[in-house]
């Protein structure tokens, strides 16, 4: 089978350079618009006079009264664009693909600088919308589309950047510098919303419902925009957060021209449609409109009675953003996104057929996700921005098992797992220019929080309650440049949970020094904290004891102390080194077992009562090197060396995540055939170090016909390392009015067997090794009209 996966990969790839050439002298060349604003980072007010550049063409334009520009229609492919003006930071966006699909429409956000000798920042996105000066990645929709093994999936390209790593292939879930999944923050438009995955019980151990991650991003990405993905020491505006935060941003769609999207491949059928709203008034502001829909591709084959080793998954969303600009009353959007999804294991019902334990089961899980929301831009005069967003989201998950018979096929209820959870949030921020190189924000987020868990095995709770209250977080954050080659930023975070009345007080601070034109070195340090995942404020201390013992449980804490340096070599490549510590501290543990971390939790319910006397350290070192995408070339490889342990009753043990090592090399080469055809191809190496899994204790667990470990929550076992290459190519073709991409996709090219987790078979009466996904090719179609 793997002989016959990678002659197909050749074949296909040969006819796809082959239908490039044969196509490439008979086709004329198209054109399409390029267009966008240029706006001040910190107000939003435009930037008059700006001189935009097309690096390639050494053509360019200048901004007029509203920041607005427009380069006409140019020949379609890549470009780079340079934004300058007097007082602010020159950028240089790169990786920018023009197709004659779709009008190019950029908003450029300028930083204020007192140091134009500086080299212009060079950047796959216009800005950083948050400020960080370190442990901060700017991720683009155009990324998450060429990379290999992303899935569409913001979250999965994430893992190809440094300190961060993929738990398991059958899910998104982010372990950031040895962290948790369950320290990941999701945002939407600047506000924490719930779990915004598919299928979270995916890739799971006993596959049981996780916190923040699942089988895909619910939100396509048809509908990002630039996002900023976060790993350490957070600026004031980020809270109840201990690893990463995945802050998605919505685009806009089209003002002045309708667009239409089409795709179809193994993750599913999109369809996406934008263009302006009504009709435009001269001297008025345009309002848009941005729909997509999805329908997963094994939901259809399931229709048709097709599935997967027995489970029959489907999942479906809807996503939208509507945009409402006004002459005077600022800009308004309306935007929400909803998914259902469900998994459905059903036993044959011939007992010859069944090769493991779970052959024996019907397990029926369903997910139901929702958030909608409104945001308000309004600019106060011409110095301050006004933010105002409100989002309600919420989250229901069910799981029932159930154990058949073998002579009359009954179904035994064995275990079943329901949980909500829902959040109102509002956000209000002013930011205020100070002057050029000083500014200052001020916010509050308040969101009232629903919680609702029922967790029972063979008749007997694990964990069931509920919990209503407000999570208040007021912060600021004061942005400073006391000296020419020096920035600092100085901010106060709090973070109240009023359920169980617990706060914390938070002070950041981060410094960014330019050594020379083309180096720099930066500082920053957070004392951040989070909340504890539903399942520890509503564990039982036994099986029959339903009070809620753990419900005044602390919240965990940790300082983050981080140091950078980065090198901006020529040709919009950088080389950058993080040196990182973080102190964990108020980790639930139990008082009579402090081998149990809740820093080693994923989806397990525990049985105790814990108290917040734990302790974890994480540290590293990590090497980046990225060469943009720049004459058909690009590049992204990185290595991270670290530690991760948890630390209880004075004694240091492994942290489930302590793999010890990352590394990540991402290449890609795209040659254009002829003005209006690119082929592409790239390919991703990944080498992590083995996570660590608990003891079983084979003896015990082949006389009692069940699973027992040595220590059930002592992770002493290392697993193999784990190594896995991605393949990708591609073919796009542009015609007038419409462009197309044809792409093959191969997860785990060379079908290596990665270590998942291992456990006791009752079936098969042994220890069994369970292995991660093999080699998946996903072919797609895109067409953008």
């Amino acid at each position: 089978m793997y002989r016959g996966f990678i002659t197909a990969i050749i074949l296909i790839g040969t006819s796809f350079g082959v239908i490039a050439q044969s196509s490439s002298k008979s086709t004329p060349s198209t054109s399409q618009i390029i267009r966008g604003k240029v706006i001040d980072f910190v107000s939003e007010q435009p930037i008059v006079g700006a001189s935009i550049t097309l690096v390639n063409l050494q053509k360019g334009t200048q901004t007029d009264a509203d920041g607005s520009f427009l380069l006409g229609k140019m020949p379609i492919g890549r470009y780079q664009v340079h934004v300058s003006s007097v007082g602010y930071e020159s950028q240089t966006i790169s990786e920018l693909l023009l197709e004659s699909g779709k009008e190019m429409v950029l908003e450029v956000k300028l930083h204020s600088t007192n140091n134009q000798l500086a080299e212009a920042v060079v950047r796959a996105t216009s800005a950083n919308l948050s400020g960080a000066v370190t442990s901060i990645q700017n991720i683009t929709t155009e990324q998450i589309f060429r990379y290999p093994g992303t899935y569409l999936d913001p979250a999965r390209l994430a893992t190809a950047y440094a300190g961060v790593a993929n738990s398991n292939d059958q899910a998104n879930g982010m372990v950031v510098r040895g962290n948790s999944p369950n320290g990941v923050q999701w945002r939407l438009e600047g506000v924490e919303i719930v779990n915004p995955n598919h299928l979270s019980n995916a890739g799971t151990f006993s596959d049981r419902i996780t916190q923040n991650s699942g089988g895909v991003n619910i939100l396509s990405a048809q509908l990002l925009g630039n996002m900023n993905f976060l790993t350490g020491a957070f600026p004031a505006e980020y809270g109840n957060a201990l690893s990463g935060v995945m802050d998605m941003r919505l685009r806009k769609g089209n003002d002045k021209k309708h667009e239409f999207t089409a795709q179809a491949g193994l993750i599913g059928i999109d369809l996406a449609a934008e263009g302006p709203l009504g009709k435009r008034r001269t001297g008025s502001p345009s309002a848009s409109y941005l729909v997509n829909y999805r329908y997963s591709f094994t939901g259809l084959l399931g229709l048709m009675g097709v599935t997967f080793g027995g489970e029959d998954i489907k999942f479906q969303d809807l996503s939208f953003n509507f945009n409402f600009p006004t002459k005077k009353a600022g800009t308004f959007t309306i935007f929400g996104m909803a998914g259902l999804s469900s998994n459905i294991f059903k036993a044959q019902r011939d007992t010859t057929k069944w090769e493991v334990q779970k052959d024996g089961f019907d397990i029926n899980y369903k997910n139901q996700m929702g958030a909608a929301g409104l945001t308000h831009n309004l600019n106060l005069g011409k110095k301050v921005l006004w933010q105002t967003v409100l989002v309600a989201s919420g989250l229901k998950n069910k799981r029932d098992a159930f154990i058949l018979n073998k002579a009359s096929f009954t179904r035994f209820l064995t275990e079943t797992d329901s949980s909500k959870k829902n959040r109102i949030s509002f956000s209000s921020n002013l930011r205020l220019k100070i002057n050029d190189h000083n500014s200052l924000k001020i916010g509050v987020f308040v969101t009232h929080q629903y919680d609702e868990l029922l967790s029972v095995t063979l008749n007997a709770s694990k964990a069931v309650g509920h919990a209503t209250g407000l999570i208040i977080q007021p912060y600021f954050n004061f942005h400073l440049s006391p000296l020419p080659k020096l920035t600092a930023n100085i901010g106060l975070h709090y973070l109240n949970y009023t359920y169980n009345k617990t706060k914390s007080v938070e002070p950041r601070l981060s410094l960014s020094y330019q050594l020379s034109n083309n180096q720099s070195i930066g500082f920053a340090y957070g004392l951040h904290s989070q909340l504890q995942p539903s399942q520890l404020y509503f564990a039982q201390a036994d099986y029959f004891d339903t009070n809620l013992r753990n419900a005044y449980l602390g919240l965990t804490k940790s300082h983050h102390y981080v140091l950078s340096h980065q090198y901006t070599l020529k040709k919009g490549s950088y080389f950058k080194t993080e040196l990182y510590y973080q102190k964990i501290f108020d980790v639930p543990t139990f008082l009579g077992n402090s081998a149990f971390s809740a820093l080693n939790l994923i989806e397990e319910y525990p049985l105790g009562v814990l108290s917040n006397l734990g302790n974890g350290e994480n540290y590293g070192i990590e090497f980046s090197y990225q060469q943009y995408l720049i004459n058909g070339f690009y590049a992204l490889t990185n290595a991270t060396l670290y530690r991760s342990y948890t630390i209880n009753d004075g004694v240091r043990r492994n942290s489930r995540y302590n793999g010890k090592h990352i590394f990540n090399l991402t290449i890609g080469k795209e040659w254009e055939r002829s003005k209006d055809r690119i082929l592409g191809a790239s390919l991703r190496a990944v080498w992590l170090g083995g996570y660590y899994e608990r003891a079983i204790n084979e003896t015990a667990s082949l006389a009692r016909k069940k699973l027992v470990y040595q220590d059930a929550y002592d992770f002493t076992v290392k697993q193999p390392d784990y190594f896995r290459p991605d393949f990708r190519i591609y073919l796009k073709k542009s015609k007038e009015k419409y462009s197309r991409t044809l792409a093959l996709d191969v997860q785990n090219v060379a079908s290596y067997q990665n270590v998942s987790y291992s456990y006791y078979d009752f079936l098969q009466n042994k220890i069994v090794r369970q292995y991660q996904l093999g080699l998946i090719p996903i072919l797609s179609y895109r067409w953008e009209f």
